[in-house]
């Protein structure tokens, strides 16, 4: 990574301005600390703002409830019997009433609105300055008014005598000031648990911030988009295949060319790993169950090279490196080394055919040098024709020529087995081609210097299909491994210069399961191995020609 540029230089005699912090976890514990505090403030504006109505409302049907008990039938009769005077029965039991229970005054009053009772004594004989139609009217009222104390909290309720008649009213008010007290006073233990829980809030940002600062690494949210954006291009931009999965065996991400090596779109992103890929060692290397470093495995057509490194969270991170490239190169390396082979053994069976022409000649016996000659020409075109008239196409043809050759050097017999008949319609010669030359190399591995070695190739056409079988006279492959063979990286010989051995054969598999066909080992006539291979649709529509003859039919 980077690091961070460097901020440029302050001028001389400029403060340096306060902004906002770079590092994540300065800026979280800000943001988190704005939020805990914006919430504490709403949470208590949202209590105090109920709670306000709810004294009021409690100061109310308390002076309700004062003025329903001051009207008894008592007060009705002393209202009856006495006078609105200071002195009169009816002020000294509001007043009573007053001083008990705390009401800021206790005022009755006639059907006329005169007030027989107050706190000022001055005021009794006077009509009241608020209105007593409701109270009068038999109605309970509760209210917040201003009358002559002031603002307060009222309760007004009928005064009945024992008839059951109206002839009065009591109005009890209870000082507006109580109830800002009392709200007052629930404030600092509102507050304190408001501080409480912004305490709290403070802490859980703290470690939260923390605990980020260290996944972080303390950087700044810049520096991660920055990491991010290099990563995805780093990411899509290396010629690796790159492929990781959490510990689930989902697929985490992968980039641009391991979806390309291995044929899946990026649809296949958090699925797993077996869904995508099927069964197969591809899915067996990805998945951690084949161990090693450089993995060879083969998809589709393609030959990879896989690692895998397992990651903290019990996922893993696998590359893939696309070998098909060089395992063609190898294997062209092969087949002109084979060539080469072959060349030196003509060579070498010409110069002594030379040497053996030349004494015939020096020893003047000339008609056995002609009939040398003549043997030697006519073995080598009864070989060429042997296998040209069962194998119409050329590349084939050349194939298994150049084969034999190498085959009578190395003290093999290779020869096409007398039912073959290959019509000149391949669809892909080539494919055929490494598939018959590598059964015949290994066939050719396992017979040399076997008594009477011997490799026969089979090759017929069966409508559109192609079957093949090669066998060979070496000790053949036990039950127990005949599925291993098939497996990329397996192999019984020494590995060649140009890389690893155990490709030929999986390689043989995958051509002909892409055409729906299929590749078995079993055990030939001779008791060595024989591979048989199926290819459907292999050749060419023959578009109504007739189907050639074999040789052996048409004789």
């Amino acid at each position: 990574m980077s690091p961070a540029p460097s901020s440029p230089a302050r001028p001389p005699g400029r403060r340096r301005r306060i902004g906002w912090p770079r590092r994540v976890f300065s800026q979280v514990l800000l943001m988190q600390l704005a939020i805990a505090t914006g919430v504490t403030v709403l949470a208590t504006g949202l209590f105090l703002a109920p709670l306000s109505a709810q004294l009021d409302d409690q100061a109310m049907r308390r002076a309700l409830a004062i003025a329903q008990t001051t009207a008894s039938p008592e007060m009705a009769a002393g209202l009856a019997t006495s006078r609105p005077t200071p002195d009169g029965p009816v002020q000294a039991e509001a007043e009573r009433i007053r001083r008990s229970t705390g009401a800021e005054y206790v005022v009755v009053m006639d059907t006329a609105g005169i007030r027989w009772s107050h706190t000022d004594p001055a005021q009794i004989g006077r009509r009241v300055s608020t209105d007593p139609s409701a109270a009068l009217a038999g109605h309970a009222v509760m209210e917040i008014d201003s009358g002559t104390l002031g603002r307060s909290a009222r309760g007004k309720a009928p005064l009945r005598d024992r008839r059951g008649e109206i002839v009065g009213a009591v109005s009890v008010g209870i000082e507006y000031d109580s109830v800002r007290d009392r709200l007052v006073a629930a404030i600092p233990g509102l507050l304190r648990y408001a501080g409480g829980a912004l305490a709290a809030g403070a802490l859980a940002a703290y470690l939260i911030s923390r605990r980020l600062q260290r996944r972080t690494h303390d950087l700044a949210f810049s520096d991660i988009s920055a990491l991010l954006a290099e990563r995805e291009a780093m990411l899509h931009g290396i010629r690796e295949g790159v492929v990781a999965l959490d510990g689930a065996g989902r697929i985490r991400l992968m980039n641009d060319e391991a979806q390309r090596l291995l044929g899946i779109g990026p649809e296949a992103t958090g699925r797993p790993l077996e869904e995508v890929l099927g069964a197969g060692r591809t899915t067996e290397v990805l998945a951690g169950r084949a161990t090693g470093e450089d993995l060879v495995t083969v998809r589709g057509s393609r030959v990879l090279i896989a690692n895998r490194m397992p990651t903290h969270d019990g996922g893993a991170v696998a590359t893939l490196r696309d070998r098909t490239e060089l395992e063609r190169l190898g294997r062209e390396l092969d087949s002109t080394r084979g060539l080469i082979d072959a060349l030196r053994a003509q060579d070498h069976e010409h110069a002594n055919r030379m040497h053996t022409l030349l004494g015939l000649l020096e020893l003047e016996m000339y008609d056995e040098a002609a009939d040398f000659v003549t043997e030697v020409v006519g073995v080598h075109r009864a070989t060429a024709e042997q296998v040209t008239e069962k194998v119409h196409d050329p590349l084939l043809a050349a194939l298994l020529v150049g084969k034999a050759a190498v085959a009578a050097e190395r003290g093999v017999s290779l020869r096409v087995a007398p039912g073959s008949l290959l019509p000149d319609r391949l669809v892909d010669p080539r494919e055929l081609v490494t598939v018959v030359g590598n059964l015949v190399d290994n066939a050719l591995d396992a017979a040399s210097g076997t008594p009477h070695a011997r490799v026969e190739v089979d090759l017929r056409a069966d409508g559109r299909a192609v079957v093949l079988r090669v066998g060979d006279s070496g000790p053949g492959v036990p039950g127990e491994r005949r599925e291993l063979i098939f497996t990329e990286g397996w192999s019984t010989k020494e590995p060649p210069a140009h890389g690893k051995r155990g490709l030929g054969l999986p390689l043989v598999r995958r051509l002909a399961e892409r055409r729906g066909g299929s590749a078995v080992v079993g055990t030939g006539p001779d008791g060595g191995a024989e591979f048989t291979v199926l290819l459907p649709d292999a050749l060419v529509e023959a578009h109504g020609e007739l189907a050639p003859v074999a040789p052996e039919e048409a004789r």
